[in-house]
C-alpha cells in the first residue's frame, strides 16, 4: 500500500457505518428480487481513510505513505461495500485522481472472487454519471454513494440520477464545509460563487430564502437599507431537502448532520429514493439506521 487517503474523524466513521448498515439491508432485499443490482461509489478514493484526524475548517485530502498494517487506517466505502453479505452483482468505483485510482486497482487483487464484478472508472464523476444514468434502468437497480470533497456534484447530475427511477442515493451535502462559507453575512456574494451555489441547489431562489432586506438606523447617516443573512444551518438544510424532494420519489426529511469536534456541521448526510414502488421501504430503512446511529 503506497498511498492512502488522509480524511476523516469520528464523523467519517459514522457515515460509513450508516452506509454499511444500509447496504446490508438493501442487498438482502435485492437478492430476493429479479433485478440486476449494483453499488456505485462516485468518489471512491483509495478505499482507506485515516482515523483520528481532525477535519477542522480547512479539511484537505492528501496521499501519505503508510505501512499496510497501520492501525490508524480504516476501510473506506469501497472495501466496506465489497465485504457486505449478501453480495452485490456489480461494484462501480469512480475516481478521477490518478494516484487514488491506482490504489483502487488493487481491489481486484484483494478481492479475487469479485474481480470480474468490480468496474473501475478513472473519470470525472458528473460526466460519467450522466452517461451511466441515461442507459436503460428497467431491469436494473442500484445504491449510489456521493461523497464529494466539496461542491463537485451539480444539481443536473442529481436530476438525472432521480430520472432513472431506480437508484437509492446517499449524498454527503457539503453544508458547512463549503456551502455556508459562500453565504456572506452581508449578502455580497461574488458572481462566481453565486454560480456555484446555483449549480448545487439547481435554483436561484436560495438568496431570497437565506437573506432579508432590513432598514438599519445609523447615527451618522440616519439610516439605510441593508441585506443580511438570516439562514442558519437548519434553514439551509431544510431548503436543500425540499429541493431533493422535488425530483426524487421520496426523501428522508431529517437527514443527519455530521459534526466536527466543535459541534459545527460539516456535512449533511442525505438519503433519497428514486423508485416509486420501493421508495417508502427504502426511506423507512434509512430513517431507522440514521435514528440508531
Amino acid at each position: 500500500m503506497n498511498a492512502e487517503q488522509s480524511f476523516g474523524g469520528h464523523w467519517t466513521t459514522e457515515k460509513l457505518e450508516i452506509l454499511r448498515k444500509y447496504l446490508i439491508a438493501y442487498s438482502r432485499i435485492m437478492n430476493r428480487q429479479h433485478f440486476h443490482f449494483a453499488y456505485i461509489d462516485a468518489f471512491a478514493g483509495t478505499g482507506y481513510y485515516k482515523k483520528g484526524i481532525e477535519e477542522g475548517d480547512s479539511m484537505q485530502l492528501s496521499l501519505l505513505p503508510i505501512d499496510e498494517k497501520e492501525s490508524n487506517f480504516l476501510e473506506g466505502s469501497a472495501r466496506i461495500a465489497l465485504e457486505v453479505k449478501p453480495e452485490f452483482e456489480r461494484y462501480i468505483f469512480i475516481e478521477k485522481n490518478e494516484d487514488r485510482f491506482r490504489e483502487l486497482e488493487k481491489l481486484k487483487t484483494e478481492f479475487p472472487d469479485k474481480k470480474d464484478r468490480i468496474i473501475l472508472i478513472n473519470e470525472e464523476a458528473n460526466s460519467y454519471l450522466n452517461n451511466l444514468c441515461k442507459k436503460s434502468w428497467k431491469k436494473h437497480r442500484a445504491v449510489m454513494f456521493l461523497d464529494p470533497f466539496g461542491m463537485q456534484i451539480k444539481w443536473k447530475t442529481l436530476e438525472i440520477i432521480a430520472k432513472t427511477k431506480a437508484i437509492d442515493l446517499w449524498f454527503l451535502f457539503p453544508l458547512g464545509q463549503a456551502v455556508n462559507r459562500l453565504l456572506r453575512r452581508n449578502g455580497s456574494i461574488i458572481e462566481a460563487n453565486r454560480k456555484r451555489l446555483n449549480e448545487i441547489f439547481g435554483a436561484e431562489d436560495w438568496f431570497d430564502k437565506f437573506y432579508e432586506t432590513c432598514y438599519e438606523k445609523d447615527l451618522l447617516e440616519g439610516g439605510q437599507i441593508r441585506i443580511r443573512k438570516n439562514a442558519d444551518f437548519e434553514v439551509i438544510s431544510s431548503y436543500f431537502v425540499e429541493r431533493l424532494d422535488t425530483i426524487f420519489e421520496k426523501v428522508v426529511k431529517s437527514p443527519k448532520p455530521l459534526l466536527n469536534s466543535k459541534g459545527i456541521p460539516l456535512f449533511l448526510l442525505c438519503f433519497a429514493a428514486g423508485n416509486k414502488k420501493g421508495a417508502a421501504t427504502a426511506v423507512k430503512i434509512a430513517e431507522n439506521i440514521l435514528r440508531m446511529t
